[in-house]
């Protein structure tokens, strides 16, 4: 009976053991994004992108984001973030990196790196789709997706189409960081 138990027991902590450290693995790929509506909670992919997610999260962790505008946010498309200027033409003290195309589709909540012409020209730059956007699929890098509270990147101030989304007196990301090291 004794050993019954203890089989059962020793069952528990081992079970008990890698719940939490999936638990864990999940927090270290997923983002807090708060802005002023609300949290928004970004789940990584880096199972689609590494090196973007990585360098993304490597920012997170710097603060680099925090205070952040969104600088172009067409509406019935996507928000863009992630220029330290407010330009659309900056970005962080790392190189660019290499492309990480795939066939994830860009739909409602995607997050993809912004890039100039040049596919291996993503830095710090991100957008995050208000709807599908098929025609991006294969020619930018997927890596994340929101989870919850969409509904703040919905209120974020809009630009106009024929302005190509500049936002005058944009909203800014409040603080973007890593769950794992949230407090």
């Amino acid at each position: 009976m004794k050993t019954l138990r203890n089989i059962a027991l020793a069952l528990v902590f081992t079970i008990t053991a890698l719940t939490t450290s999936a638990f864990s693995a999940d927090l270290e790929n997923t983002l807090y994004l708060d802005v002023a509506a609300g949290r928004v909670t970004i789940k990584l992919r880096p199972d689609l992108a590494p090196n973007h997610v990585a360098q993304i999260k490597k920012l997170a962790r710097e603060g680099f984001y925090d205070g952040v505008v969104f600088h172009r946010v067409i509406p019935g498309f996507m928000a863009q973030t992630g220029d330290p200027t407010g330009t659309g033409s900056g970005g962080s003290k790392y190189p660019d990196l290499k492309a990480e195309f795939t066939d994830a589709n860009f739909s409602r909540g995607v997050l993809g790196m912004a890039r100039s012409q040049s596919p291996d020209s993503a830095n710090s730059q991100f957008f995050i789709m208000f709807a599908e956007g098929a025609f991006l699929n294969g020619q930018y890098t997927v890596f994340g997706e929101v989870t919850e509270g969409m509904e703040h990147i919905d209120a974020v101030k809009k630009g106009s189409k024929s302005n190509n989304g500049i936002v005058d007196k944009p909203d800014k990301m409040i603080k973007l960081q890593v769950a794992a090291d949230a407090q």
